[in-house]
């Protein structure tokens, strides 16, 4: 099966079911690259970079992988030719935790004027049911925007702990992983995760693609980047991706993108 026909396939399981997982976008040996990468720069920062946002700005790893001509591909044949790259994080777990992410769509308080938006999650080591892999809602896609209870939870890794509550959980789906594949949800998909309990980190790209045309409506200072097409529209600041990892100016204005991408996403 040629690209175009995996693409085309990739892409109807997502608009039937609101996901479509497995997708190999690596080989298990550059996946381990990009996290010796990720691992390498932990060391430098004496932090780990779990949950930062704009990692893109201040790593060359997490631009190549979000600019990776097959994820591109993919988005494209979801959300059209003219492609914002809106945020980039790592998101792990480590081994043993009890983090998890309660049941919730991602577009809930993010403010942006339309759900033409994908999220893509790359492993760059093994996510499955023990070391706490998403769950997703296969079809809660199609029901729109549901209510989000705000909670007071340590262990949610979510800004407010935001949960939907009364989920029918039998119908839920495990979206396994090994190291080098991707899976892709819509906006308003309902997923979930677990805690790790492997004794190897969870560690995985949290990529998010917008349409050029969507908008903030909070206010007009979110940042975004064009990775492919034509940005007609101008609605958001540039974002200027990684020339050279943890340049200290990079640093700099990543720790201010954090903190308004927090104000952002954590308000309703």
């Amino acid at each position: 099966m040629g690209v175009n026909q995996r693409v085309r396939t990739w892409a109807n399981a997502y608009n039937r079911d609101g996901y479509v997982g497995g997708v190999p976008i690596l080989t298990e040996v550059e996946a381990q690259e990009h996290r010796a990468a990720l691992e390498w720069a932990e060391s430098q920062l004496g932090a780990s970079m779990h949950y930062k946002s704009k990692a893109h700005t201040i790593l060359t790893s997490p631009y190549k992988l979000a600019t990776h001509p097959l994820m591109l591909d993919l988005i494209e044949a979801l959300i059209g030719p003219d492609i914002l790259l809106y945020n980039v994080t790592y998101i792990i777990k480590e081994p043993g935790s009890t983090s998890h992410v309660s049941w919730h769509q991602d577009l809930t308080y993010w403010g942006l004027s339309h759900d033409d938006q994908v999220s893509a999650w790359l492993a760059l080591s093994p996510a499955d049911e023990e070391s706490g892999c998403m769950r997703m809602l296969p079809g809660s896609h199609a029901n729109g925007v549901i209510s989000h209870e705000t909670t007071e939870d340590d262990d949610n890794v979510l800004l407010q702990g935001q949960t939907v509550l009364g989920v029918d959980e039998s119908q839920a789906k495990l979206c396994p992983l090994r190291p080098g594949e991707a899976s892709f949800h819509h906006g308003w998909t309902l997923h979930a995760s677990m805690p790790n309990k492997s004794k190897d980190r969870r560690i995985g790209l949290n990529i998010q693609y917008l349409a050029a045309h969507v908008r903030q409506t909070k206010h007009d200072l979110d940042t975004a980047m064009l990775v492919r097409g034509e940005d007609n529209f101008g609605h958001f600041g540039i974002d200027t991706p990684a020339e050279s990892d943890l340049d200290p100016v990079a640093v700099q204005r990543q720790i201010e993108l954090e903190q308004r991408h927090v104000e952002i996403a954590g308000t309703a």
